[in-house]
């Protein structure tokens, strides 16, 4: 009897696949292999598609070898991924350009010309999230105005864990939340009829809407002869890489919340009821019934990588040790160098270092970002409590949970405990449990406990909380004093 699931993510930097035995609880084999980002402007950010799948048919072929288990005990697959991120598909599928990630810039004339054409609060009312640059619409005006040749071609847009679906043999399809954070749906799951009109699009252009859980179609001859899986196999519509990481860490009751130190930086809180603000987004949770009210910043993890290449390629671990010696808040990173999506939502900011001198090396550079990353998730919080939202029981997760430093930072920063999520390999694990959800291996959508080890919490150090309380406060108002510099390099800075 088939007893094991596949999870693939689809991130940012990399694609990351894992065999799990669900009738023990664990993860058996898993496989990472990079993506590549094409920034090929200032504020676009792009992938290859054809690359995801690469990863995804050698993440599969790897896992198989490494547990040797046989494709005869794989029960079902499901994918999740960046959200989201654009995929412009012709009638076959076949992407008809580079995708566009959910934190590319590029349409800002077009955010400002349906802003201008529709009620903001209508729009917040109606799909739970503000026109800003994590919407679809804007993007897909973009495409109209600049490649009319990819456009003429393009039937679908699509998400990129539903996109890698369709690669391994479902039909058309965009999952739930990715119909909700883009703009294009409605909280009540509906089409949101204004925005089309709008932006010119046409009915057909998002295909049918299926949600977590669903079966979207089955693996085909090719995929299996790539893959080594049995053809027919059942292909699971998993979701969003910042819901399925939070639904897999526990995030499941109201005021649980989580910080998730990926490429990007999430910040997710459960709630029993929709949580409609212009400042964040809205999720649907996994589970019926459940909402995941949540924020997102342009960058977190990649532009720790960036400061890294900058630093000649140094190990991360020497990084933190160097920086471990210095003051807090020495001085004061701006992250903004993707822009920022919540809560500013303004893709023309630009990153900034204040307060250098030449007594100051790369291990306080270094420091400042850690620090700018976590006064980023700091905002946030204050936006939830803004509007009510519990935020009791903490977690953090994902690749940057790793450091010792930064979660120490972030404790001190946000002034609570953080209970690292042991060993837990992000939202790869949550599509692995949303497959055997949806082929009944499991019992239903809050079977998810025995998945998650927490470990001991990080606890605030008193003596730096003062210090990075005042710091935040100069940080807000350096970054109100910045803006209309930054807005102006933008600008100058466009074709």
């Amino acid at each position: 009897m088939p007893e094991f699931t596949i999870g693939i993510d689809i991130g940012t930097t990399g694609t990351k696949t894992v065999l799990v035995d669900i009738a023990r609880a664990r993860i058996i084999a898993q496989a990472t292999h990079e993506s590549r980002l094409f920034s090929d402007a200032p504020g676009h950010a792009e992938a290859d598609p054809a690359q995801w799948l690469h990863n995804v048919h050698a993440g599969i072929r790897e896992v198989l070898a490494e547990s040797g288990v046989g494709s005869d005990r794989i029960a079902a697959l499901s994918t999740t991924g960046m959200v989201p991120a654009v995929i412009a598909v012709d009638r076959d599928g076949a992407p008809v350009r580079r995708a566009l990630l959910q934190n590319d810039a590029r349409a800002t004339a077009e955010i400002a010309e349906l802003k201008s054409t529709l009620d903001d609060t209508a729009v917040l009312r109606a799909t739970g999230s503000a026109i800003t640059q994590q919407s679809v619409a804007p993007t897909a005006l973009w495409l109209q105005h600049h490649e009319p040749q990819h456009w003429a071609a393009t039937a679908h847009l699509v998400g990129s864990y539903d996109w890698v679906l369709m690669a391994l043999g479902a039909p058309a399809h965009v999952e739930l939340n990715w119909a909700l954070e883009s703009g294009l749906g409605t909280v009540e799951g509906e089409r949101y009829e204004p925005m089309y009109t709008a932006a010119g699009l046409s009915a057909e252009l998002v295909p049918p809407v299926l949600a977590p859980g669903t079966q979207a179609g089955e693996l085909s001859a090719a995929a299996a002869a790539a893959t080594g899986l049995k053809a027919g196999l059942p292909l699971i519509v998993g979701g969003a890489d910042h819901v399925l990481s939070a639904y897999a860490a526990g995030i499941n009751t109201a005021g649980d919340w989580l910080v998730k130190l990926g490429g990007a930086g999430d910040i997710l809180a459960a709630a029993d009821t929709p949580v409609i603000d212009a400042r964040l987004y809205l999720d649907a949770h996994p589970v019926p019934g459940r909402w995941l009210p949540n924020g997102c910043m342009a960058t977190s993890g990649s532009l720790i990588r960036w400061f890294q290449t900058l630093s000649g390629g140094i190990d991360l671990v020497a990084l933190d040790d160097e920086a471990q010696t210095r003051n807090p808040a020495d001085i004061l990173c701006l992250p903004y160098f993707l822009g920022e999506k919540s809560p500013l939502h303004d893709p023309d900011l630009r990153g900034a270092f204040v307060g250098l001198d030449l007594a100051h090396t790369r291990a306080d550079m270094y420091r400042s970002v850690l620090e700018a990353i976590a006064f980023g998730f700091k905002h946030h919080t204050e936006v939830f409590a803004a509007m009510g939202v519990r935020l009791q029981r903490a977690l953090v997760t994902n690749g940057g949970s790793k450091s010792v430093l930064w979660k120490q930072i972030l404790a001190d920063v946000l002034d609570t405990p953080l209970s690292p999520v042991v060993g837990h390999p992000g939202a790869s694990l949550g599509a692995a449990v949303i497959a055997a959800v949806g082929t009944g291996l499991l019992d239903g959508w809050d079977s998810t406990a025995k998945f998650q080890t927490l470990g001991e919490p990080v606890v605030p150090n008193p003596k730096n909380v003062d210090r990075y309380a005042e710091a935040y406060a100069q940080w807000r108002e350096l970054g109100d004093v910045l803006t209309p510099i930054s807005h102006r390099i933008a600008r100058k800075a466009r074709p």
